[in-house]
């Protein structure tokens, strides 16, 4: 019991630096750029427990918030929460825990594809009313910049999220936790 208690400790961790690490990927496009945190908080909250899976996301703003250059592009900082793209990043626990309290290791791929959008909506909500406020966009411009490029782009991660997650949890298996 005690392995796993450790294990269910550092899970968290190890989930915020996947988080940071797949941010540093980006295609910039605009005001916002493509980039694989979506697809990082998608496939933590697939493989983790919503509480790990929360927890993750939650540490991820720490880190982030304190200084250390974890979000898109190696920014980092307190005063991204009060940029044009505070809403999205905010929004990533509530993705997680979403998405994560809807998958397991027995959910088939088509509702892990479901949970990843239904997780990633209120980020693209978040997003949306933060260039709206802090970006001072009209609704329609803040819709045309920060929801229509990107929803090609989530479907296809959360379709990858969605076929890589059943894989990842077989090789897993072997671990309580994941079981």
């Amino acid at each position: 019991m005690k392995q796993h208690h450790t294990f269910s400790i550092v899970l968290p961790a190890f989930g915020a630096a996947i988080i940071a690490s797949l941010s540093q990927i980006i295609i910039p496009i605009g005001a916002v750029p493509i980039t694989l945190q979506t697809f990082a908080v998608g496939l933590v909250a697939a493989i983790f427990k919503p509480r790990e899976a929360t927890l993750a996301a939650l540490l991820y703003l720490i880190l982030g918030a304190i200084g250390l250059p974890v979000f898109a592009g190696g920014s980092g900082g307190f005063q991204t929460f009060f940029s044009p793209i505070a809403g999205y990043i905010l929004a990533y626990p509530l993705f997680a825990f979403i998405t994560s309290k809807l998958t397991n290791a027995d959910t088939p791929i088509w509702k892990i594809f479901l949970a990843f959008v239904l997780g990633d909506v209120p980020v693209f909500v978040g997003g949306i009313l933060t260039l709206h406020f802090l970006g001072n966009m009209g609704w329609s411009t803040a819709v045309a910049v920060g929801l229509t490029p990107f929803i090609i782009p989530d479907l296809l991660k959360g379709l990858i999220v969605s076929l890589v997650t059943k894989p990842v949890l077989k090789a897993l298996k072997n671990h309580s936790y994941f079981n």
